[in-house]
C-alpha cells in the first residue's frame, strides 16, 4: 500500500466561477448543483475520486465574496476551515472574466501554505487569442503577488478538456496513505442534504430573478416504502417574507408545481426508483440574518459571527 496516496484538494473562487461544475467532471458523476446564478453552493461538499493509485478528495467551496450578512460570514468561514486542512488548492478564475480584487483575496488567503493550481476555467467561452491574451495576465497575476510557484492549468470542465491532466498534476500532491473513505462511493453528503439541494437547485432555476438567495429547503421525512419502489420525501421550503411566499407557490401553485416536478425528476436520477415529492413553503423570517435559525438549518462553524 506504500505506493497509494490519498488525500484532500479545495476547490476555491469567487463565485460563479466554475467550481462546482469543475468537482462534478472530476469526480465523473454530478454530485452538485450548478446554475449560470452566482452563490449556489452552500456548504462545503466532498466529490471523492477512486484510482488505481490514489483516493482524492475534492471539497467543492461557496464562493469567497464579501459578505453582507450572517450568511456571507458563515460560508466564507467554512472556505478558510476547508483550506486549512487539505493537501493542495485549486483556484478556479474563468477565462471570460477578469482579473479582479476577490481573486486577489482569495489568493492571499492561500499563498505560502501548500501546492496551487491556478484553473482558467471556462475555455470554451473565448477564442483562442482570447484565451492566450487570459493565460499571459494570470501569469503576470501569479508574479505581481509572488504565487510564482502555482501552476497555471486552462481547462473547460463543461467540455472535459484537460481535466485528466489536471487529475493527474493534483495527484502527484497527494500524500502516501491508504484510502480514507471506502473505495464504491462518490461523496459523503448526506442522501437528505443532496435531496434538499436539489430541490434548492429547482428553485433557483424556476425564481431566481425574483428571489435570488432568500430559498432554503430542509428535509422533514424521507423514506422508502416497503418494496423499495419508491422514496417519500417531505421537505420545507423557507423563504424570508411573506411577499416571498406567494411568489413560490405562483398562481393557482403553478410555481411551486414546477419546483417540485423539476426537483422530483433529478431526485429520481439519483435514487433510481420514482419519487413522491411534496414541499411546504414556510416564512422563516430574514434566516439570512438570524444566526440561532442559520444553526437550525445545518450553517454551523466554530467562528463566531
Amino acid at each position: 500500500m506504500s505506493d497509494f496516496k490519498a488525500g484532500f484538494v479545495a476547490i476555491v473562487g469567487r463565485p460563479n466561477t466554475g467550481k462546482s461544475t469543475l468537482v462534478n467532471a472530476l469526480v465523473g458523476t454530478k454530485i452538485v448543483i450548478t446554475s449560470h446564478h452566482p452563490n449556489t453552493t452552500r456548504n462545503p461538499i466532498r466529490g471523492i475520486i477512486n484510482k488505481e493509485k490514489f483516493q482524492m478528495i475534492v471539497v467543492d467551496t461557496p464562493g469567497m465574496h464579501k459578505p453582507k450578512n450572517a450568511l456571507g460570514n458563515r460560508l466564507n468561514s467554512m472556505v478558510s476551515e476547508n483550506i486549512d486542512s487539505t493537501d493542495a488548492v485549486v483556484i478556479c478564475m474563468p477565462a471570460n472574466e477578469e482579473i479582479g480584487a476577490g481573486d486577489e483575496y482569495i489568493a492571499k488567503q492561500v499563498k505560502g501554505q501548500m501546492p496551487i493550481f491556478l484553473v482558467v476555467t471556462k475555455v470554451d467561452t473565448v477564442s483562442k487569442s482570447e484565451l492566450a491574451a487570459k493565460l499571459v495576465k494570470v501569469s503576470e497575476f501569479t508574479e505581481r503577488i509572488n504565487l510564482t510557484r502555482a501552476e497555471i492549468v486552462p481547462i473547460s470542465a463543461k467540455n472535459l478538456d484537460q481535466t485528466d491532466l489536471l487529475l493527474d498534476l493534483l495527484s502527484k500532491k497527494l500524500p502516501d496513505s491508504p484510502a480514507l473513505y471506502p473505495t464504491d462511493i462518490t461523496t459523503d453528503q448526506a442522501e437528505e442534504l443532496m435531496f434538499a439541494d436539489l430541490i434548492r437547485e429547482a428553485a433557483i432555476e424556476e425564481l431566481y430573478e425574483e428571489l435570488p438567495h432568500s430559498v432554503m429547503v430542509t428535509i422533514d421525512e424521507m423514506s422508502e416504502r416497503e418494496g423499495g419502489k419508491i422514496f417519500d420525501i417531505n421537505a420545507t421550503l423557507h423563504v424570508e417574507r411573506d411577499s416571498q411566499k406567494g411568489i413560490i407557490i405562483g398562481p393557482q401553485g403553478s410555481k411551486l408545481k414546477a419546483i417540485g416536478t423539476l426537483a422530483r425528476k433529478s431526485i429520481e436520477n439519483l435514487v433510481g426508483i420514482q419519487v413522491f415529492l411534496q414541499i411546504h413553503v414556510k416564512v422563516s423570517k430574514e434566516w439570512q440574518k438570524d444566526p440561532k435559525l442559520l444553526a437550525r438549518l445545518g450553517f454551523t462553524d466554530s467562528l463566531s459571527d
